[in-house]
């Protein structure tokens, strides 16, 4: 967003690896305000997030993430470290055969999804140490889902990570982050 249009927003000023951003807010509802962090098209923020994510995260053999906002996270993560990552896609494509499938609700999502791996995925997850990421964890949903997805697989998950933790996930001891984001509660 430019900044013309910036200011045009109230915005909530972060530091992400050590780089300052002003994500502009938008309502969840009538009481609670969220800043977005959307990480598609910066490639600074996406770059040295993944880098001090890997500083911090536990040994794995592949990255996993849902469609869509974590995918820039999780190529990068694998193309610095382990080179392996899988997309849980949010609908079946012609090439995807015998899915594992989990829904999930997100709060920044309208309605109820489902996520697939197919058969192929599954297979090549079997056995693997995988790190789940996100670019923000907030319910918890979108991990949750993707953990079933692992289980199904048979995979090992050996860590859970996002660059931000957005409201109570600040608080979880079963998550990796890097900076918390507030959730904005209305008077």
């Amino acid at each position: 967003m430019s900044q013309e249009l910036k200011k045009q927003y109230e915005t909530y000023k972060i530091t992400i690896a050590g780089i300052e951003r002003d994500l502009v807010k938008f309502p969840v509802d009538e009481k609670t305000d969220i800043a977005a962090f959307i990480m598609f098209g910066d490639v600074e923020v996406t770059e040295k997030a993944a880098a001090e994510l890997l500083k911090i995260c536990p040994e794995h053999d592949v990255v996993v993430s849902a469609e869509a906002k974590g995918i820039p996270l999780c190529y990068e993560m694998a193309r610095q470290g382990c080179r392996q990552y899988v997309i849980a896609r949010k609908s079946i494509k012609v090439y995807m055969r015998n899915c594992a499938k989990v829904t999930v609700k997100s709060i920044t999502t309208a309605k109820v999804q489902t996520l697939y791996l197919g058969e192929d995925d599954v297979e090549f997850l079997k056995g693997k140490r995988v790190l789940i990421v996100d670019d923000v964890i907030s319910t918890g949903e979108s991990l949750r889902a993707l953990e079933e997805l692992m289980k199904e697989c048979e995979a090992e998950v050996v860590g859970k990570a996002a660059v931000l933790a957005e409201g109570a996930a600040k608080n979880r001891d079963d998550i990796i982050y890097l900076e918390p984001l507030p959730v904005f509660v209305k008077e």
